[in-house]
């Protein structure tokens, strides 16, 4: 292979500062070269033409070269030591041939934007939307997904969460095994196809955060010929060698990827990061990777708020701690306490991991006061203590959600949960999540009652495969009823392609699911317009059990007008005389006037009882009632004689109102929930 001299060639002079410490960037005439390999006594990098520099050796195991002359669009690889076979970049910016290509140098200042005015987000008043760019739509790219931004404005989505885009193996995947964390994948377009999809997004007043995975590299293998030092033995990981943070020579990890971090801050402009899987992110620094990423990360939005959400199972609080307090900086955190008692609510089973939620009243009520709840007390399922305290932790801390990609799959049958419950509990559960004071999520679909299911897949070949199949039979049997042979034989193989097709949506039931649309269209709407959820400003939340399946949460306010009364029945009708509880009770010289009703008929309910809750009145059968309160004056208390009639067929154990035993006036009106 022809050659030019083995030297640096750099024409550069000063050398330009770069902005990041490795991959290539576009400098001056030219561009710039840095790779960390610790382990390499030589690095070089060979372009597609054929030619090949030298890069000069720095401190700390950096390579670097400056070439005039190229631009973006370059094609190259590098060249470790006399390895004959190149290499992809481990910072490269772009895979057009896919992970074991050629590295293409991307300018990421030709994009145009038009988000200047774009002031990012807060944790305040979110409405998250999961998405899986390559089943959001059938032709799975970001320009297709781009044409639909508008009907998620238009649901009252807020912010776009979208599962990871960095390249990896095979044609179809989830993402979480990417193997080169810089260069978004090839499958779903350009880099700037990507910049268009968020600039478009920002247009329409949409936030977009990106799903990123630190916590091991697909492939990793190919990290260790640059440095084994990239990895560490000292922790257990699930999902392969765990990645070194704290150990010797970490330095150059470190910086790797807390820097990939603000990359996609600044030079995609995303709002934020969703950090998957944080429990595996060990690291006993002084300052901790997580919270070197959100100084990172907050560093390259400059004047933009950013949004920094955390998975983590062991549900550790310290995640959105500030720093003063020996906490990692982060804004929210998943809540699979939620997610569990909703399924459990939904289908009836607890099994696997379900095992210590009831689906009862009161876990939804502890749920809405105080997030997690486990906090650190025993925990059947693993024999231990779970969680870290977090009751003084605002509402908005908590991410919650009734599907995401992981729980829809683990179903076994990737169905979605309106195809294991009743439409009347889906709509109810589906109410508690959206008049919930934490923060909701949607996954892709929920809106509009996507009947297409959403499995686990991954396009891998030969031994790997199958690998891959056998794992995910044995991960799901902690189900008892995805234990037998049965399932292990009906179970879609994850590397055929029609697994991946079939979780594809099918956008033309948006147009015959409008009854789904309009439940979440409207309850959305509700959210925005009630002050006590609109932009955070939730004040205190309480709540009480009425039934093992029913109960109440008041949304309490400065303002007695704006306060809000939620009342949730997850189970049988039940007939209601009264309820001693405080927390029911209106705001002085007011009463609760229904606003709106699980069970109204456009939303393929059965129509909406009257309720008047100065009287006797029943609350149906899984359904959830909101109630705003009205300037009204209290129901006078009967005569003598009728006082006394009343309380007569009370003590001879009648149930119905007896005729004229008590002036009964019309049910106060219902306003308009502003």
């Amino acid at each position: 292979m022809p050659a030019s001299d083995d030297v640096p060639t750099t024409n550069f002079s000063p050398r330009p500062e770069r902005r990041y410490p490795v991959g290539a960037e576009c400098l001056g005439a030219g561009v710039s070269f840095r790779v960390w390999a610790l382990a390499q006594d030589s690095v070089s990098i060979l372009l597609a033409d054929g030619r090949m520099h030298a890069m000069l050796a720095e401190p700390g195991g950096y390579f670097r070269i400056d070439l005039d002359g190229i631009g973006p669009g370059t094609l190259y690889r590098l060249r470790l030591g006399s390895e004959a076979e190149p290499v992809a970049d481990p910072a490269s910016r772009y895979q057009p041939e896919g992970p074991d290509g050629y590295s293409a140098v991307v300018d990421p200042q030709r994009f145009a934007w038009t988000d200047d005015g774009w002031r990012g987000l807060k944790a305040q008043g979110q409405v998250l939307y999961e998405m899986h760019i390559g089943t959001f739509t059938q032709e799975g790219t970001y320009a297709a997904a781009t044409e639909r931004l508008g009907i998620l404005k238009d649901i009252g989505i807020t912010c776009i969460e979208v599962m990871p885009l960095n390249e990896f193996y095979g044609a179809f995947g989830w993402g979480y095994d990417g193997v080169l964390p810089y260069a978004p994948t090839r499958l779903y377009g350009t880099p700037d196809e990507l910049r268009s999809f968020i600039d478009t997004a920002h247009r329409l007043e949409l936030g977009v955060i990106l799903d990123v995975v630190y916590n091991h590299l697909g492939a990793g293998g190919r990290f260790k010929a640059f440095s084994p030092d990239y990895f560490t033995e000292r922790y257990w990981n699930e999902w392969g060698c765990s990645v070194n943070f704290d150990g010797e020579n970490s330095a150059g990890v470190r910086a790797f990827f807390a820097k990939n971090a603000a990359y996609w801050i600044d030079e995609y402009h995303f709002d934020g990061l969703r950090l998957d899987a944080t429990q595996a992110l060990n690291d006993a620094s002084d300052e901790h990777i997580m919270a070197l990423v959100a100084r990172e990360a907050r560093a390259a939005a400059r004047s933009r708020s950013i949004y920094l959400v955390a998975e983590n199972e062991p549900q550790d609080t310290r995640l959105v701690r500030p720093h003063g307090q020996s906490g990692y900086g982060l804004d929210a955190l998943w809540n699979d306490d939620f997610h569990h008692s909703a399924m459990v609510a939904l289908t009836g089973r607890s099994e696997a991991y379900y095992h210590d939620h009831r689906g009862r009243a009161q876990e939804f009520v502890s749920s809405a006061k105080y997030g997690y709840l486990f906090q650190g007390q025993r925990y059947d399922w693993q024999d231990a203590p779970r969680g870290q305290p977090g009751l003084d932790l605002a509402p908005e801390t908590f991410v919650h959600f009734l599907q995401n990609h992981d729980q829809i799959a683990n179903s076994g049958s990737g169905c979605r949960m309106d195809r294991l419950a009743s439409p009347a509990r889906v709509r109810a559960i589906t109410a508690l999540l959206l008049l919930g004071p934490q923060t909701p999520l949607l996954f892709q679909g929920q809106e509009f009652g996507a009947s297409s299911p959403f499995f686990y897949f991954a396009d891998q070949a030969g031994g790997l495969a199958e690998t891959v199949r056998e794992g995910r039979i044995e991960f799901l049997k902690q189900f008892p009823s995805l234990s037998d042979d049965a399932f292990a034989r009906w179970m879609p193989a994850p590397a055929d392609r029609a697994t991946f097709e079939r979780s594809k949506l099918d956008w033309s039931q948006y147009k015959t699911n409008t009854h789904i649309v309009a439940l979440h269209r409207d309850l959305i709407a509700l959210r925005r317009q009630s002050y006590v959820l609109a932009q955070g400003t939730c004040g205190r939340v309480d709540g009480s059990v009425l039934e093992p399946s029913a109960f109440l949460l008041r949304h309490f306010s400065r303002d007695p007008k704006d306060e809000r009364l939620m009342v949730v029945n997850l189970g049988p009708d039940i007939a209601v005389d009264s309820i001693a509880d405080p927390l029911h009770a209106p705001p002085e010289g007011m009463q609760w006037a229904l606003v709106w009703s699980s069970e109204n008929l456009v939303y393929g309910g059965g129509g909406i009882r009257p309720v008047d809750l100065q009287g006797r009145w029943t609350l149906g059968a899984d359904t959830v009632l909101w109630f705003a309160p009205v300037v009204a004056e209290r129901r006078a208390m009967p005569d003598r004689e009728r006082l006394v009639a009343w309380q007569s067929q009370i003590s001879n154990g009648c149930r119905l109102d007896i005729a004229g035993a008590g002036e009964r006036s019309a049910p106060v009106s219902a306003p308009d929930d502003r």
